[in-house]
């Protein structure tokens, strides 16, 4: 039985449908009894509904498994990221320990070698860190930043012609689609692997936002320009979206770790995994979704 976490999630819900689409059994494990309905109805699948911070619901959940898919819920809303982080790990780990579970298979993220002034990166770090001492099998894939998140300027590029953007216009980063990441992880999850690797997958090049805008331009026939947020607006900008004042501070120091160029792949100890999608085959099929 292979189970996921955050099954409702872009990520999550892909990793289900392509362990279904191999016949396999899958429980998926949502927060919200509401998403059910975004899963497709599957006599493979099996739902339930469990908080990462209510134990006996994941002690619950967790039961009959084999292989499990972690990761750390990433969000505006806390007011402690670091520290409701390391209660949620404390709550798998404790799951884990009195369940069947045989093999982790993690969602990390490129930069999560960094524990200190590295913001959300640190999470990651956490996770990979979390589980060393079980006598299980443990696997951690670190994907580098989702093309799904310039998504979210889709409006604003329509009415304005403008992407903002946190980094400088230049600044290549490593970028990928998360249903590439999703493919992968499913890979990992019913293959045989040997050891506790750590991979690193990226996309099939490094983009900058001058990149991406000129990408947005040609998919909806308009000029787009990047305009790029001053480091002294992050704070504002973010608190705008509804962030908290904690998220925000970790939010800036991860977005810091990514213009400092800290969260390329680390290359030493870990296997580096290309995927093949770049992102204007990805926003070919996924525009009309926002559109």
């Amino acid at each position: 039985m292979n189970i996921i976490l955050g099954a409702s999630g872009q990520v999550g819900s892909a990793i289900v449908n392509n362990l279904l689409s191999r016949n396999e059994s899958v429980k998926a494990i949502i927060r919200n009894p509401d998403k059910a309905k975004t899963l497709q109805i599957n006599k493979n699948l099996t739902i339930e509904v469990a908080d990462a911070f209510d134990l006996p619901a994941l002690e619950n959940a967790f039961r009959n498994g084999d292989t499990i898919f972690l990761l750390t819920p990433e969000t505006g809303n806390s007011n402690d990221v670091i520290g409701d982080t390391k209660k949620i790990l404390t709550n798998y780990r404790k799951a884990i320990e009195n369940s069947t579970i045989k093999k982790i298979v993690g969602l990390s993220s490129m930069g999560a070698q960094h524990e200190n002034d590295s913001g959300n990166l640190k999470m990651s770090y956490l996770l990979e860190h979390s589980f060393m001492s079980l006598d299980i099998q443990k696997i951690f894939i670190r994907p580098a930043y989702y093309y799904s998140n310039w998504m979210n300027y889709v409006s604003v590029i329509q009415d304005t012609g403008i992407l903002p953007s946190f980094y400088p216009v230049d600044l290549k980063i490593s970028m990928i689609s998360p249903l590439d990441v999703a493919q992968f992880i499913a890979d990992m999850m019913v293959r045989d692997i040997e050891g506790e690797p750590v991979f690193e997958i990226e996309g099939p090049e490094s983009y900058n936002a001058t990149d991406i805008a000129n990408m947005f331009g040609n998919a909806l026939g308009r000029e787009v320009k990047v305009q790029q947020i001053p480091r002294q607006e992050w704070a504002k900008t973010l608190q705008g979206f509804g962030f908290t004042a904690d998220a925000t501070k970790n939010f800036i120091e991860m977005t810091q770790m990514v213009v400092d160029g800290k969260t390329g792949p680390e290359g030493k100890g870990t296997i580096p995994v290309k995927a093949t999608t770049g992102f204007s085959e990805y926003l070919a099929e996924h525009i009309h979704q926002t559109v």
